[in-house]
């Protein structure tokens, strides 16, 4: 597998790595207090750990839904989280005018699912030089991430992450198929399973979109068996207060298991490999 560098991360296939935090952000007390923890769960498990949140979810089901504080304020917050705790940020863009200034802070440029043929998104994230996370589209199949990671590579920049969420099952579901993360991974690129977006049901409650956080774990888990090389996770304190994906967000409380419980299912498998 291609090493990725993100920040002073290096993600090299060795170990599970995660990235987590809000889905947007709150506050920056808010991010600390997420950020700090999963820390300190990672690095006393020896995980590679970039925390993420965002400035802005421009695709909110709802015109009233609450976006984020916006590029200029959540970036600064994102500098906090990195100046307080040494750790890597990613973020999610969704123009291309957005890039370069998000670049300015965030280690990873995330690339919505939505968003993942847009190939002036995609050319803007990659001549950053930062390290792009690409999440599959609902609509794409497995194999046709290739041109979506050709744009990238085309700048000149191959420091580029993969992530499966789900596809679209009927209407306001969304389901895994496992055979994509084998199938992503022959990129050679490394592939992560988002264990929260997986469990979304898209505008199942009208004017929101739904999820069933209880299925986060069995998704990570069976990702994780499967060979996904991280983990993404939304998690908040009180995920039933959160202002942006309250119904598929873990509890912080829940992390910290969750995580060494997916640490031994990666090395059961590396294990069983070098048999």
């Amino acid at each position: 597998m291609r090493t990725v560098r993100v920040g002073a991360v290096d993600i090299t296939g060795d170990d599970l790595f995660v990235i987590a935090g809000p889905c947007v952000i709150e506050s920056a007390e808010l991010c600390i207090r997420i950020a700090r923890a999963m820390v300190q769960t990672c690095r006393a498990l020896s995980l590679p750990y970039i925390f993420k949140a965002s400035f802005d979810k421009a695709n909110r089901t709802s015109i009233s839904s609450f976006r984020g504080p916006g590029l200029e304020t959540g970036l600064a917050v994102l500098e906090e989280v990195k100046r307080e705790l040494g750790v890597p940020v990613l973020t999610d863009i969704h123009e291309a005018a957005q890039a370069d200034a998000a670049a300015e802070v965030a280690d990873c440029l995330q690339i919505p699912a939505f968003l993942c043929r847009q190939t002036d998104i995609l050319l803007a994230a990659g001549r950053t030089g930062k390290a792009v996370n690409i999440k599959k589209g609902q609509f794409l199949a497995p194999w046709d991430v290739r041109p979506a990671v050709d744009k990238v590579f085309s700048t000149g920049n191959e420091n580029v992450i993969l992530t499966e969420r789900g596809s679209c099952f009927g209407y306001n579901a969304l389901v895994v198929d496992m055979r994509s993360i084998p199938v992503m991974r022959e990129t050679g690129l490394p592939v992560v399973i988002d264990g929260t977006h997986s469990v979304q049901e898209p505008g199942g409650l009208g004017t929101a979109t739904g999820g069933d956080r209880s299925m986060v774990p069995t998704i990570c888990r069976a990702g994780v068996a499967a060979g996904a090389d991280g983990v993404f996770l939304e998690v908040h304190p009180d995920p039933d207060s959160a202002r942006s994906d309250a119904a598929n967000s873990i509890a912080l409380a829940d992390a910290d298991a969750l995580v060494r419980q997916l640490k031994s299912i990666r090395a059961a498998i590396a294990g069983a490999e070098g048999e």
